[in-house]
């Protein structure tokens, strides 16, 4: 199958395998930035393969897991009013708020349907003009341009009784804050490739400068991703920190213009609370005043509601790198994927998904 066969070639891992074990001379720290990458990366066992003292942490981009809990908690809200119909892409039906989750909500007779774009749910709301359609719009710069055109939509039509429920978050600040945290070992990023091909480059050569750290645009597949670690292991060795682009076929310097001017339009960078990690200063977007009136939040005035998150639940402390999944006592034991505590075990790009599925079962008790 085109662009999977051919970045899954065993040869050619071997030969990148092969030049990573000859030019690595010492330990190294890189995180992988996309939940994505975290799972590739387990799947394939390609940080079993790496020279020893080669680290792979995993960062924080997977979407559903840095949802905050009171988001959680205020589309569980907003779901259960009468006559609400409460849209979701379907992994974010699992994720456990503070009593409950949507599947709760929808077994309780709230309207929670699964829809595959955000368009679908702005037909639903154009084919029941009596009801409030709300979208939960969460997720990194991969997703904001579909949710953002939705919303430029329902205001073009005048689709009234459609809203957003916004919890979209930036990358660039979070690596900010990774690397301004003082309990940070990261040395290198790879950076989620599909991010910066709505994005582009431009925000990350600052960062490689201000924290002299290597950043490595990279993809998904086993050989998108063995590249990536070669580059950022060459940078590393040499002493340097700069940005690299090993994801051509799908990045471009500029990246996307036209989504770029939609997110400009229809967003605006707002301060945003990760679940586990805390508020990251303009690390969000939410709706501009133009398109304010499509605010869920503000609709449904939930602003109010908060949350506290279980204390068994180490998930924030996996989000940052500072832990791997399977040394969370409740891994595999109070919290599993049937039973999850927090986002990261319900995602399908959460990291204690991944070690789970992947039989990283090995309980470390602290």
């Amino acid at each position: 199958m085109k662009y999977l066969d051919e970045f899954s070639n065993p040869d050619l891992a071997r030969r990148l395998l092969d030049e990573i074990h000859a030019t690595a001379t010492r330990p190294w720290a890189m995180m992988e930035v996309c939940g994505g990458q975290t799972h590739s990366i387990i799947r394939h066992g390609i940080d079993q393969l790496l020279p020893e003292g080669i680290e792979m942490i995993h960062g924080p981009g997977c979407p559903v897991c840095v949802t905050p809990l009171e988001i959680i908690d205020r589309a569980l809200a907003i779901a259960a009013q009468p006559g609400v119909i409460f849209c979701s892409f379907g992994d974010m039906l699992r994720v456990p708020g503070s009593g409950r989750d949507l599947f709760g909500v929808k077994s309780a007779g709230a309207d929670v349907r699964v829809v595959y774009s955000p368009l679908d749910a702005l037909t639903i709301a154009r084919e029941n003009p009596d009801r409030q359609v709300v979208f939960f719009g969460i997720g990194f710069e991969t997703t904001a341009p579909a949710n953002a055109m939705t919303v430029y939509q329902a205001k073009r039509l005048g689709v009234t009784n459609f809203s957003l429920l916004v919890s979209h978050v930036l990358v660039p600040p979070a690596i900010a804050a990774i690397m301004e945290s003082p309990r940070c070992r990261v040395q290198a990023f790879l950076a989620a490739g599909h991010v910066c091909s709505v994005m582009g480059t431009g925000e990350y050569p600052p960062l490689a400068e201000k924290y002299r750290v290597p950043i490595v645009v990279t993809g998904f597949e086993p050989l998108d991703i063995l590249e990536g670690i070669r580059q950022t292991v060459i940078q590393l060795e040499s002493g340097r920190h700069e940005l690299q682009n090993a994801y051509p076929r799908a990045v471009r310097a500029e990246g996307n213009l036209p989504a770029v001017a939609m997110l400009r339009d229809v967003f605006e960078v707002t301060d945003r609370t990760w679940r586990g990690i805390g508020m990251i200063p303009d690390s969000g977007w939410r709706l501009s005043p133009r398109y304010r009136d499509f605010d869920a939040e503000l609709r449904f005035d939930v602003g109010g509601v908060t949350a506290c998150e279980s204390e068994l639940c180490r998930s924030g402390e996996v989000l940052q790198g500072l832990l791997k999944p399977n040394e969370c006592a409740a891994f595999g034991k109070q919290c599993t994927p049937r039973n999850p505590l927090g986002a990261t075990m319900v995602s399908s790009e959460g990291a204690c998904a991944a070690y789970y599925a992947y039989r990283r079962l090995d309980l470390v008790q602290l």
